[in-house]
C-alpha cells in the first residue's frame, strides 16, 4: 500500500461495535432519564415502592441508576469527541444496577409482591436500565480490557452507602417521628444481622463484577 500523501482522500470507516455502544447508551441515558422524571414529578407516589420527589435519593436503587446515568452520558461524550472511554466507572455503574436487578428479581418482587416493584419508575430501574446496562457492557465494550483487580472497586459505592445507612440510623435512631431510617428493614433482627446483611450485598456486588469481567474476557 502507498503511503498517505498530502491532498490524498482518507475514509476512516466507524466501528460498528462503537455505534451499537453509542446507541445503547443512548437508550440508558431515556430509560433512567425517564424514571427520574417520574421520581421528580410525583408520578408515582401512590401504591409504588418509592418516595415523593428528592427523598428518593435515600435508595440505593436510585443512586446506582444515577450513577449509571452519569456513566452512559459520559461514554457519549467522550464519544462524540473522539476520547477512549475508561472502562471503570462503567463497570462500577453497571455492577451497581446488577445488584438492584439481582436483588430484586431473586428476593424481593417474590417474596413481597404487593411492593409493586415493577410498576412506574421502578420498572425503568429495576428492570429496563440494568438489563441494557449489561447487555452495552457484555457485548459492545469488549475491546477495552481491563484487569481483574477492577472488579474490588466496584463495592466501594455499596459499601460507603452501607456505611452511611448503618451510622445514619446509629446517630438519628431507627424510628423517628416522621418515620423510620432502616427503610430496608435491615436492622429488624438488630445490628450484627443488619451489618451481615449488609455484607452479603457486598459480596454479591463484587460477585456480580466478576461474572461481567469474566464474560467479557471470553468475547472476542
Amino acid at each position: 500500500m502507498d503511503p498517505i500523501k498530502n491532498g490524498d482522500r482518507v475514509v476512516i470507516k466507524r466501528n460498528i461495535r462503537q455505534d451499537i455502544s453509542d446507541g445503547l447508551n443512548v437508550i440508558i441515558v431515556c430509560l433512567a432519564g425517564a424514571g427520574v422524571y417520574r421520581l421528580l414529578k410525583h408520578m408515582d407516589d401512590e401504591n409504588v415502592l418509592v418516595s415523593s420527589g428528592f427523598a428518593d435519593l435515600k435508595y440505593y436503587t436510585s443512586i446506582s441508576n444515577i450513577l449509571c446515568l452519569a456513566t452512559a452520558i459520559l461514554f457519549l461524550v467522550l464519544s462524540v469527541i473522539n476520547k477512549r472511554c475508561p472502562i471503570l466507572p462503567k463497570l462500577i455503574s453497571v455492577s451497581g444496577v446488577g445488584l438492584t436487578f439481582l436483588v430484586t428479581a431473586v428476593f424481593l418482587a417474590p417474596s413481597h409482591p404487593e411492593l409493586n416493584l415493577y410498576v412506574g419508575a421502578n420498572r425503568f430501574f429495576h428492570l429496563w436500565v440494568p438489563i441494557a446496562a449489561m447487555i452495552e457492557f457484555v457485548m459492545f465494550e469488549q475491546d477495552r480490557r481491563m484487569p481483574f483487580k477492577y472488579t474490588l472497586y466496584t463495592v466501594i459505592p455499596t459499601l460507603l452507602y452501607g456505611l452511611a445507612y448503618l451510622i445514619n440510623c446509629l446517630v438519628n435512631g431507627i424510628m423517628t417521628e416522621t418515620g423510620t431510617n432502616d427503610w430496608y428493614g435491615f436492622l429488624e433482627w438488630g445490628y450484627p444481622t443488619g451489618i451481615l446483611i449488609f455484607a452479603v450485598l457486598i459480596i454479591l456486588n463484587w460477585a456480580i463484577a466478576c461474572l461481567l469481567w469474566f464474560i467479557k474476557s471470553k468475547i472476542k
